[in-house]
């Protein structure tokens, strides 16, 4: 399975302590130079830096259509931009991403994608999580929004109300 993700879903797995559910569902997770960047440079020091940088399943992929990515980039950030582009070029089974506008554009360019929360929910179905509400409160202590009513929404789905 072909999977690429934007920052989101690495930094906030990673600030909550499962970012290895990226590897155990996935295998591999493709990123482009741009995410690269805004996770080991810009955010140096910070969740998923060092994973980032030492982890073998995170693979860094240069872009090949940059006047694609300068389309894009109309819309979305650099980050944003690259990822969905990446996601074109590989063929990807699912681009990880959760910023509602980036969504926005990789639903047009006829991408599936998942986010944080899907990620969270598939790794439940599995079984590798036993349990969600754990992740999720520690998404939300860390400036993740969750509403309440999805919050609710999420739990009751799995079970967890």
């Amino acid at each position: 399975m072909t999977v690429v993700s934007n920052t989101s879903p690495i930094i906030n797995l990673a600030a909550i302590g499962q970012l290895d559910l990226l590897r155990e569902r996935y295998t591999t997770i493709h990123i482009p130079d741009a995410v690269y960047r805004e996770i080991t440079v810009y955010g140096a020091g910070r969740p998923g830096d060092v994973e980032v940088r030492t982890s073998a399943w995170v693979v860094r992929r240069t872009v090949a259509d940059s006047a694609y990515v300068e389309r894009l980039r109309r819309l979305v950030d650099r980050g944003e931009a690259e990822a969905i582009v990446l996601a074109q070029e590989m063929h990807a089974d699912w681009l990880l991403i959760d910023e509602l506008l980036g969504r926005d554009v990789a639903a047009r360019e006829g991408l599936r994608f998942t986010g944080v929360i899907g990620v969270l929910l598939a790794a439940k179905r599995s079984g590798l999580l036993s349990v969600i509400r754990p992740s999720l409160d520690a998404l939300r202590a860390n400036d993740f929004w969750i509403g309440q009513k999805l919050y609710h929404d999420i739990l009751r789905r799995v079970g967890e109300t």
